[in-house]
């Protein structure tokens, strides 16, 4: 299983960013997909959940209205639309999978199985 992230980068506040999860050794229906971030000194916030093949979609609540996940089966690739970007969504965003098929509304305690290194967001005010 590899999980490679792409398309962050250092953007104005106000803008956007669409982020990149290529998936390899599995099967996106295998496993359901989360994007993740961490801040410096910050713990861990889950940002979204995506569940193949139907492409149901969780979003954490701080988030809503400015994110949307979605999924390219052709190119086992998960996407994370970032619009508005605040100075606070700084962070290292990085995708991971959890162990069963499914978000279900436990998605962001859920245990991870597989991660990859992140994608660097910086949001300058």
């Amino acid at each position: 299983v590899q999980l490679v992230e792409s398309g962050g980068g250092l953007v104005q506040a106000g803008g956007s960013l669409r982020l990149s999860c290529a998936a390899s050794g599995f099967r996106l229906d295998d496993y359901a997909i989360v994007w993740l971030r961490q801040a410096p000194g910050k713990e861990r916030e889950g940002v979204s959940c995506i569940t193949r093949p139907d492409s149901t979609t969780y979003y954490a609540d701080s988030l809503k209205g400015r994110i949307t996940v979605s999924s390219d089966n052709a190119k086992s690739t998960i996407y994370l639309q970032i619009n508005n970007l605040k100075p606070q969504d700084t962070a290292l965003y990085y995708c991971a999978t959890l162990y069963r098929p499914r978000c279900y509304e436990t998605w962001e305690t859920a245990e991870i199985t597989h991660r990859g290194q992140g994608t660097q967001v910086t949001v300058s005010s």
